[in-house]
């Protein structure tokens, strides 16, 4: 096993691990590594300091069992992540670009409240904040492993 420090063309660091350098290559080239931030699936290895051991580093099972560890808390972020997915879109209206428009028509009682989800510029975002609209970015991960 193998961990990277990677980050996403939104310069989103992460760390994640793989079976080999060949195995990282592979995922990255099809798409199949995902930044649980934004989503984005353009995916490189960031800079890396070399892991120089100290005394009484820890012996390689536990490397191995910590390395473990974050594999299945990552793993079930993803799961959440994912669920969490599930239940937007089973529970909201999707507005597509117009997601800002009509959480104004929401925050300005235009329209009965309803919660919605799409997609909004960062520009677009902010000014929601700025009136005071609550809205929340939610990372945007596909629905199955990958």
């Amino acid at each position: 096993m193998i961990k990277y420090d990677l980050k996403c063309e939104n310069v989103h660091a992460f760390e994640a691990w793989f079976k080999n350098s060949a195995s990282f290559d592979e995922q990255a080239d099809a798409g199949a590594i995902v930044c649980a931030v934004c989503g984005s699936t353009k995916i490189s290895k960031a800079p890396m300091a070399p892991a120089v051991p100290r005394k009484g580093a820890l012996t390689a099972s536990r490397r191995e069992e910590t390395a473990q560890k974050e594999i299945n808390q990552a793993a079930m972020a993803m799961t959440m992540l994912r669920q969490l997915r599930q239940s937007v879109e089973e529970n909201c209206d999707y507005v597509g670009t117009r997601f800002a428009e009509e959480a104004r028509k929401i925050h300005y009682g235009e329209v009965e409240r309803h919660g919605i989800y799409g997609e909004a510029t960062p520009e677009e975002s902010q000014e929601l904040r700025e009136e005071g609209v609550e809205v929340a970015e939610i990372p945007w991960i596909p629905t199955t492993d990958a």
